[in-house]
C-alpha cells in the first residue's frame, strides 16, 4: 500500500482521524492549541487573529502532496469561515450602537 502514496510527507489520515477533522474545522483555535505543537511568533500571530488561514497554511504544507483534496476543501472552509466570521461581527457591533 505505501508505494500508492505519493512522495513528499504523511497521508493525513495515518496522522490524524475524523474526529480532529471536526474538531479543527469547528473550533480552530482550541484545537490548534491543545494538538499542534506551539511555534513562535507567527503561530501565535496566526493563532490570534487568523486561526482558519493558519490552519488551511499549515495544511497545504503538511498533506498537498498525500491529499490534494482534503487541502482545497480546508482552504474552502477557511474562506468561508473567516467571512462568515467577519460579518457577523459586524452585524453584532452595527445591533449594539442602535441600542
Amino acid at each position: 500500500m505505501d508505494q500508492f502514496v505519493l512522495q513528499g510527507g504523511p497521508d493525513f489520515w495515518d496522522v490524524h482521524g475524523v474526529l480532529f477533522l471536526v474538531a479543527i474545522a469547528l473550533f480552530p483555535r482550541i484545537t490548534m492549541i491543545l494538538a499542534t505543537p506551539w511555534g513562535g511568533l507567527l503561530w501565535w500571530l496566526g493563532l490570534i487573529f487568523l486561526p482558519r488561514i493558519q490552519v488551511a497554511v499549515l495544511a497545504t504544507y503538511y498533506y498537498w502532496e498525500t491529499n490534494p483534496l482534503l487541502c482545497i476543501v480546508a482552504w474552502l472552509f477557511c474562506l468561508g469561515g473567516e467571512g462568515a466570521e467577519k460579518s457577523t461581527v459586524a452585524r453584532s457591533g452595527r445591533r449594539r450602537r442602535r441600542d
